[in-house]
């Protein structure tokens, strides 16, 4: 079987190429390409640290290319660029300018990383059976259900089941995830293993490395600080240079630390309250998708994720009309963000669905 493996220059994706070659699979690496030189070469911003939009892509390209000679697989380099630029930045973009807090990672792992990268590869004339990242998840095949399913990773702390609950089963059937029963510290003494450059390179933790108002290009566009009781506290300069939960960076002075509670658009008004105030109790999601089962349709309890690091919590989950839910949680949660997305877990680990939050 011929395997095209998804190549990011980092350790996990390295692995994943090393680990199926030696299983016998006849392996292939390509790298997406996403950074428009010519778009964003006037960007002012100071890039010191590696992200996934990055600048750095030549540095990732040229170690993905220096792994596929060591181990003597074929590679590609994919260009993503227009597809990421209209699916993903223009998404960011209009989120968060209207006030919401997208969530860059899922939309490019449902759009680029699992759609247009392999779909580029075939068009490029890469032919291949399957596609192959290093994702900490675990992939499987239900057959009484007659459905693939994702659960949490043997990692909890790396799982990122959180960023693919918008896969669709036709792109899960096409994919495989090598990495789901292996741990980072594993991951990592493999590759020393190969003899990887890459065995202790720092994972990278960021969507963009520069300042986010390189792709939002928006002016600056004074607004109030305001109180829950509509008290105005200071002026900002645009809600988008803010997000849910932040503390930092206010400007604002008070007796205890100020939060950031929410964000009108209508209004360009920050709201900002103490950390009690933050708490929510329910929240409408919308857009739900269905991964692991079919749809869910009558009442039910389940397991929530609201951010990609955080522990499942239990909430009571009930479907609503045009493909929307409300989830009423056991135990209040803060920073809850419209435009995140709102995962559901069984209590074994698997991926349910999720959805965009509509509303807290």
């Amino acid at each position: 079987m011929k395997v095209l493996v998804g190549l990011s220059g980092g350790v996990d994706s390295s692995v994943s190429a090393c680990l199926l070659k030696k299983a016998g699979y006849d392996v292939v690496g390509a790298t997406m390409s996403i950074w428009d030189k010519e778009k964003f070469k006037m960007m002012p911003s100071v890039h010191t640290k590696d992200a996934c939009f990055s600048p750095h892509e030549e540095e990732d390209i040229k170690t993905a290319r220096a792994l596929c000679d060591k181990i003597g697989i074929e590679y590609h380099v994919i260009d993503c660029t227009k597809e990421y630029q209209k699916l993903v930045l223009e998404n960011f973009k209009s989120e968060y300018l209207s006030g919401r807090t997208p969530n860059p990672c899922v939309v490019c792992n449902s759009t680029i990383k699992f759609e247009a990268l392999p779909k580029g590869a075939k068009a490029a004339g890469v032919e291949f059976d399957k596609f192959a990242t290093g994702h900490y998840v675990r992939l499987s095949y239900n057959e009484s259900l007659s459905r693939y399913q994702i659960r949490q990773a043997k990692d909890i702390k790396k799982d990122q089941s959180y960023f693919l609950y918008r896969l669709s089963q036709e792109q899960l059937s096409k994919v495989l995830m090598p990495l789901g029963d292996y741990t980072k510290d594993e991951v990592r003494q493999i590759a020393k293993e190969y003899g990887l450059e890459v065995s202790d390179k720092k994972d990278s933790q960021d969507f963009y490395s520069g300042d986010i108002n390189d792709i939002l290009c928006a002016p600056d566009k004074e607004g109030y600080f305001v109180s829950t009781s509509g008290k105005i506290l200071g002026k900002h300069k645009g809600i988008w240079h803010y997000t849910v939960g932040q503390r930092r960076g206010l400007g604002v002075s008070a007796d205890r630390p100020l939060y950031v509670l929410s964000l009108n658009a209508q209004t360009n008004e920050v709201v900002l309250g103490y950390e009690e105030e933050g708490y929510q109790q329910s929240l409408i999601a919308n857009d739900l998708r269905w991964l692991s089962v079919p749809k869910i349709d009558e009442k039910t309890t389940l397991y929530l994720k609201l951010r990609s690091s955080q522990t499942p919590f239990e909430a009571d989950f009930e479907m609503l009309p045009e493909n929307r839910a409300k989830l009423t949680f056991h135990q209040p949660q803060k920073a809850v963000a419209k435009g995140q997305s709102a995962v559901f877990y069984d209590d074994d680990g698997y991926v349910l669905g999720g959805g965009i939050i509509e509303s807290v």
